[in-house]
């Protein structure tokens, strides 16, 4: 990886530092230059992002960083803001959301700049690697991506007799384990699907999708329908995950990830982010890879690193995201338990399976496996719209049950009027 980076400087050396390539203004063609760089989150990704900073500028002399860490609520309105102002930063951190910048050419495509550092996306990264791609072309290098997995109560597991979960089990092996798991009024075998992130990836199992190859809405699709239709009625056909009422019952704010912690439920899917609180719990507890339809598919959760029109330094900020991402650096965010690294190499890694912060065994293979069939979400520029669409005629669905596709034809009419198609 060092190598890596140091060829980049060095090509960067021969060119003089003269132009930009894609587009950011001229880069100053003498001494060492300073790039920003903007990402969100707290004091654990302060810590991280500064020491794999810290790792690239020891790396070399003639790029610093100047990080700048934005609390996630006001992230986006911030860095807009920069931007219209002609101040965006060099380098910085994107998500679903990443297209909204791309599509107003707020960010700068990266496909040449990768191509002349000689980096291979699908190699780094696997099928993740494009993700962050809009009208054929990649605007961010992934950075941080973890499939979502199945968490489940080992405990609960044993005294039903039922086998542990596992990529090969189908939507119909999962029911009957949350059947038998379930103890009426006080404990159900599974936290529910009403996130996107979680029955999207039912869909996509069921063979549909969300928008389809030509970039028009496909929410009503019979595919998404049944998918959809099968995770509100472990809820309220078959009684084997909590209705809102019972989890309000439960005690405030409780869902998913509380409910699991507190066994009231004996399966949960979710991220990573829920490890570090469960390594302490006074039950058994492991995960394993989600189960699959028709195909196997899953949600990734996840950033990238792009680097905005505004930069002077586009070649220097790809040098510094190209590092950042290689496996050295990438090791740093599982040594902090910040997220799952993107990098597959440091998925696959001893610091990866086998934490030294986890006081506890657990099979963290289960990302890496995962990876081999994360499905690619459709980051459009109305990504956001879309969401509200989803969240603004699925709430009482959610909580009281009803029918899939009337819901769905609702969403999908919405959906025509907010979505542009692919060029």
């Amino acid at each position: 990886m060092r190598r890596t980076g140091t060829a980049a400087i060095a090509a960067l050396s021969t060119l003089a530092l003269a132009a930009c390539g894609s587009g950011g203004g001229d880069a100053a063609a003498d001494g060492p230059v300073t790039l920003t760089m903007t990402v969100w989150g707290g004091d654990v990704d302060k810590k991280s992002y500064q020491e794999r900073i810290d790792l690239f500028e020891a790396s070399q002399d003639e790029i610093s960083i100047k990080l700048q860490l934005i609390p996630g609520e006001q992230y986006e309105q911030k860095v807009q803001t920069m931007i219209a102002g002609g101040d965006g930063p060099d380098i910085m951190q994107v998500a679903e959301g990443v297209n909204v910048y791309s599509s107003k050419k707020q960010i700068l495509p990266l496909d040449d700049l990768a191509a002349d550092a000689g980096l291979d996306l699908e190699e780094r990264f696997g099928p993740v690697g494009t993700l962050y791609s809009y009208d054929g072309s990649v605007y961010a290098v992934p950075d941080r991506s973890g499939a979502m997995i199945v968490y489940y109560n080992k405990d609960m597991f044993d005294a039903a007799g039922v086998e542990y979960p596992s990529a090969e089990w189908t939507w119909e092996d999962a029911q009957a384990a949350m059947e038998q798991l379930t103890i009426p009024g006080e404990q159900w075998g599974y936290a529910g699907a009403g996130w996107w992130a979680q029955w999207w990836s039912f869909a996509y199992q069921n063979g549909g999708r969300i928008i389809d190859e030509d970039g028009l809405p496909a929410a009503n699709s019979p595919e998404v329908v049944e998918a959809l239709q099968w995770a509100n009625d472990l809820t309220h056909v078959h009684h084997v995950v909590p209705t809102a009422a019972e989890y309000a019952d439960m005690g405030p704010d409780m869902g998913g990830d509380p409910a699991f912690a507190a066994q009231k439920v004996a399966m949960n899917t979710t991220g990573f982010w829920a490890i570090n609180s469960l390594l302490e719990a006074d039950f058994e507890w492991d995960i394993a890879p989600l189960w699959q339809g028709d195909e196997q598919a899953v949600s990734a959760f996840g950033s990238g690193l792009a680097i905005s029109r505004d930069s002077k330094h586009a070649e220097q900020a790809f040098a510094a995201i190209d590092f950042l991402t290689d496996a050295e650096a990438q090791q740093v965010i599982i040594k902090n338990a910040q997220d799952v690294p993107a990098n597959l190499e440091v998925q696959g890694s001893e610091a990866f399976l086998e934490p030294e912060w986890a006081t506890r065994e657990v099979d963290m293979s289960a990302f890496g496996a995962s990876s081999a069939f994360v499905f690619t979400s459709p980051l459009i520029p109305e990504w956001n719209q879309m969401q509200a669409a989803f969240d603004d005629n699925l709430g009482t669905f959610w909580n009281e049950g009803g029918d899939a596709k009337a819901q769905l034809d609702v969403i999908q009419k919405k959906l025509e009027t907010v979505i542009k198609p692919a060029r």
